[in-house]
């Protein structure tokens, strides 16, 4: 099958085929007539791999490095579980910090709703912002941090 037809039946853009084709994780046949790509079974089981490893975080190189080891004839299960294991702790620090971010975002919602609209002054861009409770301090102890 064409990447077309590869693409479709595994419910992705053809632009998504030819990448992972470009990154080496999809290896087509040339077709010698016309130098088309051509794409079999095997490719398409190999992609919905690829959607199902992507809807678990690993990252193109992660999972290419799992298919070359099971090109190999290796069981990548034990690298698959090193790496889930030491991403999961980012993970749940990334949350921590949206969750932190959300929170402060519904505070400044709240404290903003009854101030009114300001105009740029030359000495003020937008008032809502530089008058949000420890957004000023943050800011400067960052800076100063990254001088020090």
């Amino acid at each position: 099958m064409k990447v077309t037809e590869l693409s479709r039946m595994a419910g992705v853009t053809p632009e998504t085929v030819r990448h992972y084709t470009r990154q080496g994780l999809l290896q087509p046949q040339r077709d010698p007539d016309n130098g088309y790509q051509l794409y079999g079974e095997r490719h398409l089981e190999r992609l919905r791999f690829i959607q199902r490893a992507r809807t678990l975080g690993f990252s193109l190189t992660e999972i290419g490095e799992i298919l070359a080891q099971a090109d190999q004839g290796d069981s990548p299960c034990p690298l698959v579980r090193d790496l889930l294991a030491a991403r999961l702790p980012q993970i749940h620090e990334k949350i921590r910090e949206l969750q932190a971010l959300a929170n402060r975002m519904e505070e400044a919602l709240e404290d903003w709703s009854h101030l009114p609209d300001g105009t740029p002054d030359g000495h003020s861009i937008c008032q809502l912002i530089e008058h949000t409770p420890g957004t000023r301090s943050e800011c400067c102890s960052s800076r100063n941090e990254e001088a020090g």
